[in-house]
């Protein structure tokens, strides 16, 4: 029973702070059954149209620069309560709109609640999880925001089928933001029952609040005890080290990774087809109700293959699953590539290399970057490491959303799938070349290995 009882109140906290990864997918792909309605109703041309879509990851961009150094001043969890405030204020704005320049800066503002849930969900989850089934409720978080994604294709899908054009013009896509605000409401309720992060309590010297966390994810004293004085431990031999030691070689050569693992994440094209699915199929010949039925699809595939990367990341292993990805990525995109090379108009073909594209991506990158960030810091820098991690990819994630439909304009669809398959093949060499295999191992375990590291490469 004590047992039990300590799993659950893991897997509450797990589930609640999921939550916001939900608001994340939610939020981020709204734009997606929205931009063709968007255009229209505020006359875009295709730049006006890229800024309204990329808008939110500034916003990204802004949030992942603040988390890190915010959560370790104030906590994870008093970040996160911001963060869902964020997000209510941000969804009220974005659906009540009146021009595009209100709906951008509503949008910059959601992408800033998105930035720090981004950073700091996994990061929290991570320093609440058992090491032997870490990496699954990390997923979580993103398994919470493909569900996010499904739900809100599926919103865009089903009023795009029985709105009329005039009518969702002028509200349908208001419909389709504001359906965000209910779980932002319930995310900020559910936070307020989660503890603080232990390892950040006991680095404020909070030893017995700190263990009174631990004795609730731990299934008895001793371990809760036994892990106490593994972290105090661990940062007392980091207790004179500083954000100069990020520029150590050890250390360097793990940010370095994170960096590297959260760009190709990106950059390998997954929100091209995220943020302008339904485009992408009507160039191929789609009417509106089939390209929006086509995404639905994407959101379902990508749900299910979240789900058997949660049930695999912690047997397979990390690494093992970075390479599969990459090689599988290269390929489809390739076949996609050569797909609107030679015949665009046949969509059957086109939805199953993407839906094979989008499920190798769920079951590697999707879910593996954002656990090889949680895991791969010190304490003591976990917070800005990973902030400095997710810059990159909501850096990576800017590029592709801003200059997809360039790039499809201006040199085709065809090439720029090719150039996305070139990148896959960059990533599986950066993979195999530099990511280590971390899991099993406590967080405090893979530290002691980066701080021996860093000793033996020092000058």
């Amino acid at each position: 029973m004590k047992n039990h009882s300590y799993m659950r109140s893991v897997l509450l906290i797990a589930f609640v702070t999921a939550v916001g990864g939900f608001l994340f997918g939610f939020d981020n792909g709204s734009i997606s059954g929205s931009v063709g309605f968007l255009q229209e109703k505020f006359s875009l041309d295709a730049n006006g149209i890229c800024w309204v879509t990329s808008s939110i990851i500034v916003g990204c961009i802004v949030g992942v620069a603040v988390a890190g150094p915010l959560s370790d001043a104030i906590g994870r969890k008093k970040v996160l309560l911001l963060t869902a405030l964020i997000f209510v204020f941000g969804v009220m704005g974005e659906a009540l709109a009146h021009s595009a320049d209100l709906l951008v800066a509503f949008r910059i503002l959601v992408g800033v609640g998105i930035g720090i849930e981004t950073t700091i969900a996994p990061l929290y989850i991570a320093e609440v999880s058992p090491a032997r089934i870490r990496g699954r409720l990390v997923s979580f978080n993103q398994l919470f925001n493909t569900i996010g994604n499904l739900v809100v294709f599926s919103v865009a899908a089903t009023i795009a089928r029985y709105g009329s054009e005039t009518w969702n013009v002028e509200n349908g896509w208001r419909v389709i933001l504001a359906t965000g605000i209910p779980p932002a409401l319930l995310f900020l309720l559910l936070l307020v029952v989660v503890p603080e992060s232990p390892r950040w309590l006991i680095r404020k010297n909070r030893d017995e609040q700190g263990l009174a966390v631990l004795r609730r994810i731990n299934p008895d004293e001793e371990t809760s005890r036994r892990e106490l004085a593994a972290i105090k431990q661990s940062l007392r031999e980091e207790s004179k080290a500083g954000l100069r030691d990020l520029l150590t070689p050890g250390l360097r050569k793990v940010l370095v990774i994170g960096f590297g693992v959260a760009l190709f994440q990106q950059i390998t094209g997954i929100n091209a087809i995220f943020y302008y699915a339904p485009e992408i199929f009507k160039t191929a010949g789609e009417d509106i109700n089939g390209a929006m039925s086509f995404t639905v699809l994407i959101g379902i595939t990508l749900v299910l293959s979240t789900l058997v990367s949660l049930w695999i990341i912690d047997r397979v292993g990390r690494r093992s699953l970075l390479i599969f990805g990459a090689t599988g990525m290269a390929l489809m995109l390739a076949g996609i590539g050569e797909l609107f090379r030679v015949d665009a108009s046949n969509t059957s073909l086109l939805l199953m290399l993407i839906l094979a594209y989008v499920a190798i991506f769920a079951v590697s990158f999707g879910t593996v970057t954002y656990v090889l960030i949680s895991e791969i810091f010190p304490t003591h820098v976990r917070g800005v490491a990973a902030s400095i991690a997710t810059f990159a990819l909501w850096g990576g994630n800017f590029f592709v959303s801003r200059y997809f439909p360039v790039l499809v304009e201006n040199i085709s669809a065809s090439k720029t799938f090719f150039i996305f398959a070139g990148i896959s093949v960059l990533a599986l060499i950066f993979v195999l070349t530099l990511v280590p295999e971390t899991k099993g191992k406590t967080l405090e375990e893979i530290e002691r290995e980066i701080h021996k590291l860093n000793e033996l490469q020092a000058p």
